[in-house]
């Protein structure tokens, strides 16, 4: 996979970003750091569906070992909307070895920014990140529907998605 990160994720994680090619769509996805009450954080967006995660309270051990903080945040996403074995283990298998680079979407990038202040207004709902329901937040942001992606909601199109790359 190819994660498109910002100037600021990418210094957070002490990465030269790669030379990459133009790459399949299906496995890049999109990053960017976020400071919610004092806390870095991560929200991470799939180009093609919008599919977000958010990672938060990121300390310098998980920027370490981003790859696998990333996998963990998409096995736990896609157990909470029950997707089916084989799908959650093809999307691990595609994100085992990633490689980061800055990004080149400025669509998918708005979208993320509408994201992440849904995000912040549910964690301030919450009442702050220490009393947020971070899976149910991730229910929420996956679960509205998104202009570009033609008012469709991010999960079900990563469930199409993984299904048409099954049948191929």
């Amino acid at each position: 996979m190819i994660i498109r990160c910002t100037g600021k994720l990418l210094k957070e994680l002490r990465i030269q970003p790669a030379d990459v090619a133009d790459a399949s769509p299906v496995g890049s996805w999109h990053a960017n750091l976020l400071h919610i009450d004092r806390r870095k954080c991560a929200i991470v967006t799939h180009d093609l569906t919008l599919f977000t995660l958010f990672i938060p309270g990121l300390r310098r051990a998980e920027f370490d070992n981003f790859d696998d903080v990333f996998g963990q945040a998409l096995f736990r996403a896609m157990r909470l909307f029950d997707f089916e074995q084989e799908k959650i283990e093809r999307m691990l298998d595609w994100s085992r070895t990633n490689l980061y680079t800055t990004t080149n979407d400025r669509s998918v990038l708005g979208s993320m920014n509408d994201l992440a202040f849904h995000i912040r207004y549910d964690i301030d709902d919450f009442g702050g990140l220490s009393d947020a329901d971070l899976d149910e937040i991730v229910v929420r942001i996956n679960r509205i529907p998104c202009k570009a992606i033609g008012f469709a909601f991010p999960v079900e199109r990563l469930d199409d998605l993984l299904t048409s790359a099954g049948s191929a």
